[in-house]
């Protein structure tokens, strides 16, 4: 809000990434969202969420979306999918039902999750999936390994 640029008089730059957007407790809000910097929910969110740096679901927030963000933290309830860039973090009483991508994941005790976790970047689960797909092709199943050496 006090950024350096508006200190001295100028307007905040358009790709400022330390803005926040907020949807707060008792909001709800149905539809597809696109913001720069820091989207926090503290209410009820459906739809989509794209681009956000960091995505903020307090212990009063309830997203039921589709996710695609840097970084996400959750303290509340997502049913959905969250694909973030760098790292998720699910902290202590939250609750998430969706499958999971990102490149690192804390999870504190307590987190209630239920999905698939796929960890690593992109280029790295591609590369183990195609090294995964290599070693079954060509190697006999164990019944037919027995078949084979009259087993």
């Amino acid at each position: 809000m006090f950024g350096k640029d508006q200190e001295q008089g100028g307007a905040p730059a358009a790709s400022d990434t330390r803005s926040t957007s907020i949807l707060a407790q008792g909001c709800k809000f149905k539809g597809e969202v696109e913001v720069q910097g820091t989207f926090r929910i503290e209410g009820e969110f459906e739809g989509t969420i794209s681009k956000p740096s960091s995505l903020v679901v307090g212990k009063t927030g309830v997203v039921k979306a589709s996710v695609k963000v840097k970084s996400a933290i959750i303290g509340g309830k997502v049913f959905g999918d969250i694909e973030a860039e760098d790292k998720i973090e699910l902290q202590g009483g939250s609750h998430v039902e969706g499958d999971i991508k990102t490149r690192r994941l804390v999870i504190d005790e307590g987190v209630f999750f239920e999905g698939n976790c796929s960890m690593g970047s992109a280029e790295q689960r591609k590369a183990a999936h195609a090294s995964r797909a290599e070693s079954q092709v060509g190697t006999p199943s164990s019944k037919q390994q027995k078949t084979a050496t009259g087993v």
